[in-house]
């Protein structure tokens, strides 16, 4: 009877994590339709088929990649902390790849159809996303993979860099949610308002982007999900509590 209650909270925990990949999966399955049923399909030619790549690899890169990346910290509780530093920092850096990718594919297309670029609200957030991404990723890189900083502000950005995981999490899924709504607005205004099938399909899509943030946000933030901590966690730990009660870390 002891028992039942953190096995209930690993099934549980279990079962959160299975529904975050169906509705990861589920949302980049139903942009590639999006794009390649109702858009024409994918191309690398100033097309707007070329145009189809980006909404794909932003859905692949910063929502799903990237969700997944934070999520591996909870996933992998016996696993050397090393090791899960490390898949980190590479679904991370796929995330990352996949969001250039889409952006030159977007960019190279308003260059070939001599459409102004950065001139949306979707644009300028997207921007500000990825860029912040960029800089979080390198952060972390220098901080916690390859530290070259002291652990005093290792244990200084610690609670900085979790927090800014899951907003950027938060913003790559708004900026998803304004990029479906201008791309509806720009392609079927006319019938949006009557239930086309695209309409639809794309409205889902965004209901599935939103629901894989909100698991994503509830399983980082619950506290009987966390990794169980390590000598080395600990140590960030003490630093960081002696930050935040005023005095002065034992070693710089």
């Amino acid at each position: 009877m002891e028992d039942s209650a953190p096995r209930r909270s690993r099934a549980a925990f279990a079962g959160l994590v299975g529904v975050s990949q169906v509705l990861g999966l589920a949302s980049v399955v139903l942009t590639g339709v999006w794009m390649g049923h109702f858009r024409g399909g994918f191309a690398w030619n100033g097309s707007k088929q070329e145009f189809n790549v980006h909404p794909l690899c932003m859905v692949l890169g910063l929502v799903f990649l990237h969700g997944d990346a934070i999520l591996v910290y909870r996933v992998f509780h016996n696993e050397p902390k090393k090791n899960v530093k490390l898949l980190h920092g590479i679904i991370h850096l796929l995330a990352l790849i996949m969001s250039i990718v889409g952006f030159v594919a977007v960019f190279d297309y308003h260059r070939a159809a001599k459409i102004p670029d950065m001139y949306s609200l979707h644009s300028w957030c997207g921007m500000t996303t990825l860029i912040l991404f960029c800089l979080q990723w390198l952060m972390g890189l220098l901080f916690f993979l390859f530290p070259v900083a002291s652990a005093w502000l290792r244990a200084s950005y610690l609670p900085v860099h979790v927090f800014c995981g899951l907003a950027l999490l938060v913003m790559s899924i708004g900026t998803s949610l304004l990029g479906i709504t201008e791309t509806l607005l720009f392609n079927i205004m006319p019938t949006y308002s009557k239930f086309t099938p695209e309409g639809v399909l794309a409205n889902v899509l965004g209901i599935l982007l939103v629901c894989f943030g909100l698991v994503l946000g509830h399983l980082m933030t619950r506290e009987e999900y966390r990794r169980p901590p390590n000598p080395e966690e600990e140590a960030l730990s003490v630093h960081f509590k002696t930050l935040t009660d005023g005095g002065s870390p034992t070693t710089p």
